[in-house]
């Protein structure tokens, strides 16, 4: 076990060092200036040569991704006009947002991971609980009934549904509030209220996609020699579909579910957006719509951490689910 968390966190670490590398070349190395799109429109030459000593944008390109990569793991010194020093992990200043990304972060990171943290459990439970049911359940109307509402809501975009469920809950029954952030720990009742159409929204579409997944894997799962033995041997239906049955079908499905949840930490755009919430996907989009260089390579990077972070924790899940699956 040890030694395969090592050779994941090599792997993982080997990744986003790439995935730096090619941001950093993608944003900084081009022919274009980046000044001219960090700093404001009424900059003069003289304010756009200061701002590119200041970021450090006149050093040879390897030396500016050096220092990049300093200030995320020690820190680094953003010069008087920018803050003075950045503590680790330091992702660099917005001109445009006159502050370090690392703050613009800390304050819409959280509201991304409370959308979609919530939203991921309610889609996982209804989504492989329904998968599930519906295959125990094969050809009854149980399971004709899942199939349709499945297939319904797997063919429906998220803005659609969003802009459903606001007009109905917010705009005609007015029973919810305009959705907002309010953090949990500051009022409970109210931070459920501002996102629970955020969360009824991605669970409703990623739901029909698992529920789908689920009884297909289930019903293949069930045609398995192991799982005829156990039947033939006299083993209870429990014991056979809960503790054989599921944990080998539940395998793909933890691979999909940890790549979904690690692209959405990286920014549910389209959800934001279509509820007016200021987190990190949309942060993203305005970021390029401003030519905010550091917030875009900054997400890029958080978003490849998400992601990897996601496979590593799949990996160690294989083990403790499948009794097949041997770590090496």
């Amino acid at each position: 076990m040890v030694r395969f968390l090592l050779k994941r966190v090599l792997l993982a670490v080997s990744v986003l060092l790439a995935v730096s590398v090619v941001s950093f070349l993608m944003f900084f190395a081009l022919p274009r200036d980046p000044v001219t799109g960090m700093c404001p429109k009424n900059c003069n030459a003289e304010r756009l040569e200061r701002v590119r000593t200041e970021l450090g944008l006149n050093d040879p390109k390897v030396e500016q991704y050096a220092n990049y990569m300093k200030g995320i793991f020690v820190g680094r010194d953003l010069g008087s006009a920018q803050g003075g020093e950045c503590a680790a992990p330091c992702l660099g200043y917005s001109y445009v947002n006159s502050e370090a990304v690392t703050d613009t972060f800390a304050r819409v990171l959280p509201v991304t991971l409370n959308i979609v943290i919530p939203a991921a459990v309610l889609w996982l439970a209804i989504g492989v609980g329904l998968g599930m049911v519906s295959a125990l359940r094969r050809g009854s109307l149980l399971d004709r009934i899942s199939i349709g509402l499945t297939l319904t809501f797997a063919s429906l975009q998220l803005y659609f549904v969003g802009a459903v469920l606001l007009l109905i809950f917010v705009y005609a029954l007015k029973i919810l509030p305009t959705p907002r952030y309010v953090p949990i720990f500051e009022n409970p009742v109210e931070w459920a209220r501002g996102l629970v159409l955020a969360w009824v929204t991605l669970a409703l579409l990623f739901s029909a996609i698992y529920a789908r997944l689920s009884r297909a894997q289930m019903l293949e799962t069930l045609s398995e020699d192991f799982v005829r033995t156990a039947r033939a041997k006299g083993m209870p239906k429990r014991q056979v579909y809960g503790r054989h049955a599921l944990r080998a079908a539940i395998t793909p499905i933890v691979t999909i579910a940890g790549l979904d949840v690690g692209a959405a930490l990286g920014g549910t755009v389209i959800t934001e957006t279509t509820f007016g919430i200021q987190g990190l996907g949309r942060t993203a989009v305005e970021a390029v719509r401003q030519g905010d260089l550091p917030t875009i390579m900054a997400t890029v990077l958080i978003s490849a951490l998400f992601v990897v972070v996601a496979n590593v924790v799949v990996d160690l899940l294989y083990a403790f689910i499948d009794p097949r699956v041997r770590l090496g």
